[in-house]
């Protein structure tokens, strides 16, 4: 009985590894300008990936970096908001305040500045090595 539910189980699941390599055939053939193996398409097919492990890595890296960023400037602001109980006066604290909340917006649109430059940048490499080297 448990033999027949694992052949079941595996021929579901060869089917269905057959299904989603024809999707991704043919989803992949509709992008422009991508390229389909003949006589040489194994070098062709490594020099891709190789360009795609180049690039998720360095888009990692990048990721990493303004989230590093990011928590250090959340830090920053955690300690100065704790520094605001140190105000002697309601005018003093008012003040640490205002210079708190205006260095926090600050702080964010820089780095939504950032992500979408970054996000720009990686579209278009993503698209120069989808149209340009692929083909």
């Amino acid at each position: 009985m448990f033999e027949q539910v694992i052949e079941n189980l595996r021929t579901a699941t060869a089917t269905n590894i057959h299904m989603q390599q024809e999707l991704f055939n043919k989803w992949v053939s509709l992008w422009p300008g991508v390229f389909t193996p003949g006589a040489n398409g194994s070098d062709q097919v490594k020099k891709v990936q190789k360009k795609w492990v180049d690039f998720t890595a360095e888009m990692v890296k990048k990721q990493r970096e303004t989230l590093e960023a990011q928590f250090s400037a959340g830090l920053k602001n955690i300690e100065d908001g704790f520094s605001l109980a140190k105000a002697k006066d309601p005018e003093e604290l008012r003040a640490k305040t205002v210079e708190l909340w205006q260095n926090s917006i600050q702080c964010i649109r820089q780095m939504y500045e950032s992500q979408l430059r970054e996000f720009q940048g990686a579209v278009v490499k993503w698209t120069d090595l989808m149209t340009k080297d692929a083909a």
